[in-house]
């Protein structure tokens, strides 16, 4: 599988430029992870970390679920891979396969772009517990971008200590 990355737009409007820049670094993500299988997707950064491109998409499963589908959508769902709120339960991927993962992630990326479309504006609110406070949308899609472009540099030093792959 070859994964299409879309170039952000230069010149837009806020919402078209977040979800540009949003879109380009989800497909950054699933371009690190092509052509490996899943035992290179499980190999680990260095023996004591859990970090692995496998655990990277299942955690930002884990990430878009939250913040797009309870926190904006207001939706009581579960977590993906941890019961009590751990982000970084997703982070273990022993034993995990490509296709639950990225079943998983495509999921959550599909409810993501459907709540942000049909969003009035960049201004709807939602509730985050954790911070006990009202977040926008606009900080939602901000938060994201930051969390992509954040592991997709984790992803690249994964992917080139896995087979020399560099590059955007």
């Amino acid at each position: 599988m070859t994964t299409e990355r879309p170039t952000p737009p230069l010149i837009a409007g806020e919402r078209e430029m977040l979800r540009g820049y949003l879109d380009f670094h989800r497909a950054t993500l699933a371009m690190k992870c092509d052509g490996l299988s899943d035992e290179d997707l499980r190999r680990r950064s260095v023996p004591s970390s859990t970090l692995t491109l496998l655990g990277l998409v299942r955690h930002m499963a884990e990430v878009e679920r939250v913040w797009f589908r309870r926190v904006i959508n207001a939706e009581d769902v579960p977590r993906v891979w941890s019961a009590d709120g751990d982000f970084q339960a997703a982070f273990d991927a022993a034993g995990a396969t490509r296709a639950e993962a990225f079943a998983a992630w495509q999921a959550e990326v599909g409810h993501a772009r459907r709540i942000e479309e049909s969003a009035e504006s960049l201004d709807v609110t939602g509730y985050f517990a954790r911070w006990d406070e009202e977040v926008s949308l606009r900080m939602v899609m901000l938060h994201l971008i930051h969390e992509y472009a954040r592991h997709n540099g984790h992803a690249d030093l994964l992917r080139e200590a896995i087979d020399g792959t560099v590059g955007a």
